[in-house]
């Protein structure tokens, strides 16, 4: 059951990947003409979503796995918190998304919109890898 639970939690890991390139993707937005900024906001969105459903992925093996081993109880706490950093900033990258859509269909400039999800996503890149930082490295109990 662990060496599963390692396989579904490893297999979160790869679908939160999406947050590796969000970045990217979201600085490509402003090259684009407006239909094309519109078509790619869609996607993401619809990117990020998935990776919503990976997170909670992430919760239910991470919280198995953690009770399963000898963890530091601060290492557990650091965890849990860039976990929740995460999920509320991929949560709240959503709506400057959708609003770069929106606001080419009523024929607005979209760019600030773009700079905030291109600042959201930066922060959730850097979270996404300190978390992967504490995954590699865990604070295991010592006797």
């Amino acid at each position: 059951m662990l060496n599963f639970m390692l396989f579904l939690h490893v297999l979160g890991a790869a679908g939160m990947g999406f947050y590796l390139v969000l970045p990217l993707m979201v600085g490509r937005a402003s090259k684009l003409d407006g239909s094309g900024q519109a078509g790619l906001a869609d996607g993401l969105v619809s990117a990020n979503r998935i990776a919503q459903y990976f997170l909670v992925l992430q919760l239910l093996t991470g919280g198995y796995l953690m009770s399963q081993g000898e963890y530091e109880v601060i290492w557990m706490i650091i965890v849990t918190l860039l976990f929740l950093a995460i999920a509320a900033l991929g949560g709240i990258v959503t709506k400057p998304l959708k609003r770069i859509a929106a606001a080419i269909q009523s024929g607005q400039s979209a760019s600030s919109h773009i700079g905030k999800a291109r600042v959201l996503s930066l922060i959730i890149l850097v979270i996404y890898v300190v978390i992967l930082y504490f995954m590699k490295y865990p604070i295991i109990k010592t006797l």
